[in-house]
């Protein structure tokens, strides 16, 4: 015996939203069909937080000024300028100095190697001064003689060591000492070789005898008594 198929069962869903017998409307709910349901509410958002500076801070802007001040070819030109003026004025400046030292320089040679060969002359001048203290010095001889010594004069050499003169242990050498109350004080009194001098630079001291001032017979009276 064949069994009945079986029928699918029907199931009547009342979507109305009023109750027929009461009258009163129906709460929503998904199986009336209603679908307004309640939307989650939306998280809430955190305020947005002012930048630093204030509300409506701009970011930071160069200065107009200065931009301008850099842009400006007229500026930058003259401080270009200025830099390679004081670079002339240093390197001129600089030039100046070194002329000076070496126009320095070049007169001490001169003048070392001029006293030295002076220097080299003095042994001829003691000779030519002793031949004319014994009369030896004449004709050509003293004429050679004298050029020499005007020339070397004319160079800058100074004899010193006269009778006479006061006594300077700076530039005089005593070899001889003695008394006497006719000086009043220390006094050359024998020159026994002359000195010399090149300019502020002695090249030899004189060799000479040295008289001392000596009290005479009226400085040794005592004083008479009131």
């Amino acid at each position: 015996m064949t069994q009945p198929e079986e029928q699918p069962q029907v199931v009547v869903t009342d979507r109305r939203r009023i109750d027929p017998e009461t009258g009163e409307a129906r709460p929503a709910s998904p199986d009336n069909g209603d679908t307004r349901a309640e939307a989650p509410a939306a998280p809430e958002q955190a305020p947005e937080q002012a930048p630093e500076g204030g509300k409506h801070a701009a970011p930071d802007q160069p200065d107009e000024a200065a931009a301008a001040v850099t842009d400006d070819p007229a500026v930058e030109l003259k401080a270009q300028l200025d830099e390679r003026t004081a670079d002339l004025q240093r390197l001129t400046a600089e030039y100046a100095n070194y002329r000076k030292r070496v126009e320095r320089d070049r007169e001490l040679v001169i003048t070392t190697a001029k006293a030295q060969v002076a220097g080299e002359l003095l042994g001829v001048l003691d000779d030519v001064e002793r031949a004319e203290a014994h009369g030896d010095l004449t004709g050509a001889f003293k004429a050679v003689a004298d050029k020499l010594v005007t020339a070397l004069r004319g160079l800058g050499l100074e004899p010193f060591g006269h009778e006479g003169e006061e006594f300077d242990p700076s530039v005089h050498e005593a070899v001889q000492h003695s008394t006497s109350p006719e000086v009043g004080g220390p006094t050359v009194t024998a020159v026994l070789r002359r000195g010399y001098r090149y300019g502020e630079r002695v090249l030899r001291p004189a060799l000479v005898g040295v008289t001392d001032h000596e009290p005479g017979p009226a400085d040794a009276e005592p004083a008479e008594d009131n």
